[in-house]
């Protein structure tokens, strides 16, 4: 299922389909300045949070626009996914399991597919008039060091020395009226081919994509393997390629159907502060640096463009529903490929940025069964990286249900023996933690709490005291108006 005619990621063609959906709710005269953040921050901490276009903001035309929020519900990531109709989470990470690596698989066949126009060619703005606050970019947070104008945004790039294009998401900070700070970690794909243009003292092309349907930030922000294209990626889930066309300074390519568009270089040596900016995990874990400048040479956009922010926050934040249920489909499929059997659900906790609290729920076969998940959950591929608690519990506790799985811990372990510490595990420097480590490498200790009943003591346990899930399906059935859905 594609989204508008000969543009795949045209984003109001999508709103169209949230709106269908009844996931969008549009706010009039919210403030660019802390009110439309603060706004968006408060919503995703409701029960399935609506996506929030933004319109009239004080300052700017009508029309003008910022959307938050377009992730955070089970109905938009499906929607966006292309995975079919879905309000339950737990369905939801059923349904995307297995299909990343589909995708992967698949993305070679969909090369993104040039055009010669599309409508975010309607306006071009060049070098001598462009003003980067023409258009509404929120200062989030009060601590953040400016205006973010990319946040839920794409930064196409393409290495030096072969044809492999990069699409990230890196955060973009306005310094002027026509200079951006891209800040990129390093080691990640697009700072990679920023090193070898600055090494080869030549300057480094950047084309940021500022609104496009949120399947596109939503992809180049997850690993998608080394060289290969996230166009190619995107056209696999949507089943047919990625319209683009040239842009016209640096031949990058962008989506035909996207919002707002800025090109420009990054020349060696132009280095300047950048930040701060909150992290995933809801810190500032470090302080203003600098980080690349971009001098914006050329904008394009179209007829009343729209801005897709998602800022990262104190969890749960714009985008960390939809890492979660990414990661606990991934980790899913890890478990199981590492011959883990009887896996029930799990479930990456927003809390903890979807890597630093991960459970799983199973059915306890034999002993060991409940330590061999822990660990394996801890330590497989998808998620060392940043992991600090694993927890396992049986098939009676949703995973999800942080209520539910700390009355596990607290009823079904006894700490000296339930809990097992892996020093010296994969950490990072981002951890917040990491100011009190005494490790020179980015290292951090983890544990792997079993709070499944004891295998040996299964027969003896004591009984729960609630009523039988089927007899609370009935109860809510029939009680619905009481007790709702």
């Amino acid at each position: 299922m594609s989204k508008g005619p000969g543009n795949p990621l045209d984003l109001r063609a999508w709103l169209e389909e949230a709106r269908s959906l009844g996931e969008l709710k549009e706010v009039a005269g919210a403030d660019w300045n802390l009110e439309l953040g603060t706004i968006s921050e408060l919503n995703v901490k409701k029960s399935n949070p609506p996506a929030l276009l933004f319109d009239a903001i004080p300052g700017y035309p009508a029309g003008y626009r910022v959307l938050t929020c377009s992730t955070a519900s089970p109905a938009r990531l499906a929607s966006l996914l292309r995975l079919g109709a879905e309000r339950n989470h737990h369905a939801l990470v059923q349904k995307l399991r297995g299909k990343p690596a589909q995708w992967q698989a698949k993305a070679a066949e969909f090369t993104p597919r040039s055009v010669s126009t599309g409508p975010i060619l309607h306006n071009i703005v060049d070098a001598a008039d462009v003003d980067l606050f023409k258009f509404p970019s929120p200062l989030w947070h009060e601590g953040d060091g400016g205006r973010y104008i990319g946040t839920g945004c794409m930064v196409v790039t393409k290495d030096y020395d072969s044809d492999w294009v990069n699409v990230g998401t890196y955060r973009v900070m306005i310094h002027d009226r026509n200079h951006v700070g891209l800040d990129m970690i390093p080691g990640k794909h697009g700072a990679i081919q920023y090193r070898k243009y600055m090494q080869a003292g030549k300057p480094f092309p950047v084309c940021i994509v500022i609104g496009a349907d949120p399947l596109g930030y939503l992809v180049s922000g997850i690993e998608v393997p080394f060289g290969m294209c996230e166009y190619n990626y995107i056209g696999a889930i949507l089943g047919e390629s990625v319209a683009v066309v040239p842009g016209q300074l640096t031949g990058l390519p962008i989506p035909a159907g996207a919002e707002i568009v800025i090109e420009g270089y990054a020349q060696p040596g132009d280095e300047r502060i950048e930040g701060p900016f909150g992290e995933f995990h809801g810190y500032y874990p470090g302080k203003a640096a600098t980080a690349p400048a971009v001098r914006i040479e050329r904008v394009y956009f179209r007829d009343d463009p729209i801005i897709v922010g998602s800022p990262p926050a104190k969890p749960p934040n714009d985008y960390s529903y939809s890492k979660a249920v990414m990661r606990s489909a991934l980790l899913f499929d890890a478990l199981l490929a590492a011959g883990v059997p009887d896996v029930q659900s799990v479930w990456a906790h927003e809390i903890g940025g979807a890597r630093m609290f991960n459970v799983v729920s199973i059915k306890q076969r034999y002993a060991g069964h409940a330590r061999q998940a822990g660990h394996i959950l801890n330590q497989c591929g998808v998620g060392a990286y940043m992991s600090r608690y694993s927890v396992v519990v049986d098939e009676d506790i949703d995973p999800s249900n942080l209520q539910e799985v700390m009355w596990a811990v607290a009823t079904r372990t006894d700490p000296v023996i339930d809990i097992d510490i892996i020093q010296r595990g994969m950490g990072s420097k981002n951890d917040p933690m990491s100011i009190a480590y005494p490790y020179k490498a980015p290292f951090n200790s983890k544990a792997i709490i079993d709070a499944c009943r004891p295998y040996d003591y299964l027969a003896e346990f004591p009984a729960v005291a609630e009523a039988s899930k089927a007899l609370q399906d009935k109860t809510r059935a029939k009680w619905k108006d009481l007790l709702g859905d």
